[in-house]
Formats: C-alpha cells, structure tokens, sequence
C-alpha cells in the first residue's frame, strides 16, 4: 500500500514524551537555546511541563521556549482546567509564534469506576455535557483534536454489551463534533499502568471507530501504550491506518525518550513512508 508520509497523513504529527535536546543542562536559561535549532518538518509536539525545568512553570514561557527549540505544535491535556484569560493569552502566543494546539482530555475520566460502558443515561448526558464544553475551549484554542477514553470495564456486564454502550455514547458526541470540524481521538492504554480500563487494544478502537461511523471518531495512536499492550506495531499500524488521526510516541520501558529503548522508530518512520 502506498501511504503519505508518517503522520503528514495524521492530523497532527505526534507527542515525544521525554524528547531530548543535545547540550541542554538544567542551569541554561531559555534564552540561551533560541538561535540553536531550526524548526522540525513535521508537527512534534511536546507537552507542556516538559521543559518546565528550563521555561519554568509560567505555561507562555514554555510555549516561547518550545517554539524557540524549533517546534511547530504542543499539547496540554489540562488547558480546559485553566482560566480562561490564561487560554487566551496562550493562543496570542501561539499566534505569534506560529505553533498549533494538539489534543486535550476532553472529559472527566473515572480510572476506578465504569462510566460509558455501562449504558447508564445519567453517566452518558454528564460525557456529552463535558463534550460541548470541550467544544468551546477547543473552539477558543484553534485546537481540533480532543482524547476521550471510555473508561473503566463494566465486570457486571458481557464485553459486548459494552461496546454497544460505548459506541452509541460516542455517535452522540459526535453529532455535536461534527458541525465544529473537531475530531475526537479514541486513546486505548496499556494494562500496566491503566488497569481495568475498556479500550486497551487498537484492533478494537478499529472496530468501534469503524461501527460509529464519523469523521469526529478516530483513534489516537500511541506507540508506547500499544508496545506493553500488544506489540506487532506496524502491522497494527497498517491495519488500523484508515481510522488513525493521531499518534503519540514513547520508548519502553519507562516512556523514555525515542530510540533509546526496546521500540525500532527508525523503522517504524521507514515503514510509513511511500513504498
């Protein structure tokens, strides 16, 4: 199969948990790094806290500092939780330096307790009030890419039933997406550190993407939690590429830094490029 580019044919190209700078100390200062890097070609987008041991904590020091690394995008999963005088201020920033919103967390995520799988309406009406509240910050923030997990496994109920439960949640998130051009992206996670929790597996964000059927559902691809979830990454990629809108990425074990653990992203990127 011919494909675009790695992630050129994603929304957004990815997350770097851990992305190291050559030659960075804990004692430079922001300013010393802003002439030394040119910027990437594709969208990294590193979280923000990341470089808060250079930045420091004041979150449009960092975005300056991240545009200033050569970075064209960012993520902050708490960007709804701030004020919003903070997120407007963060998006003339943002316009200033050129860079783009990546995702947030859309909703409340219960790790302990099942929410969307188990087909309660009252549960199901408080994720899509959270949906269009997330609707207006990404609206205010440029940003067009919001995570939703469903959350916890329901052990009262058959998996299938589940599913059902999940999916018909998300058809409804989506009629509200939709009209806005805003994409929610499906996170599955590993079993080690998110334990319990109902999408884990990309064969199965796959299956629920391809039954709700939209534009606004697609899977966020991260490369660390399917490793310690199910390995097999690039036939999974190939699989799974249709309904794929973004990706994140993180070596194990540990989340560390690109190719310095177990994960082969040289061949990983090599794989995604055209044939």
């Amino acid at each position: 199969m011919k494909r675009r580019y790695f992630l050129k044919k994603s929304t957004l190209a990815a997350t770097l948990a851990g992305i190291g700078i050559q030659h960075v100390t804990a004692n430079n200062s922001a300013s010393s790094f802003n002439s030394h890097y040119s910027k990437f070609k594709m969208n990294f987008a590193p979280h923000l806290g990341m470089f808060e041991q250079h930045a420091g904590k004041d979150p449009l020091d960092q975005l300056h500092f991240i545009a200033d690394q050569g970075f064209t995008a960012f993520e902050d999963n708490n960007i709804k939780k701030r004020p919003i005088q903070l997120q407007e201020s963060m998006v003339r920033v943002m316009t200033d330096r050129n860079i783009k919103m990546g995702v947030f967390v859309a909703h409340d995520i219960n790790w302990k307790q099942p929410t969307l799988t188990t087909g309660n309406i009252e549960l199901r009406d408080a994720f899509l009030k959270q949906i269009k509240e997330s609707i207006e910050v990404a609206k205010r923030v440029n940003a067009k890419w919001i995570t939703v997990v469903p959350g916890h496994l329901d052990l009262k109920q058959h998996i299938d039933y589940q599913t059902h439960h999940v999916i018909e949640a998300l058809k409804q998130a989506c009629s509200l997406l939709e009209q806005h051009d805003i994409t929610m992206v499906l996170e599955p996670l590993n079993f080690r550190l998110h334990p319990g929790q109902f999408l884990s597996k990309s064969p199965q964000a796959y299956q629920i993407c391809k039954a709700v059927n939209s534009p606004s559902c697609k899977i966020l691809f991260d490369i660390y939690h399917q490793q310690i979830q199910e390995g097999n990454l690039i036939p999974n990629i190939e699989q799974c590429w249709d309904e794929i809108a973004y990706f994140q990425i993180g070596d194990n074990p540990g989340r560390t830094e690109p190719t310095t653990g177990e994960i082969n992203f040289k061949n990983i990127f090599k794989y995604s490029k055209f044939n």
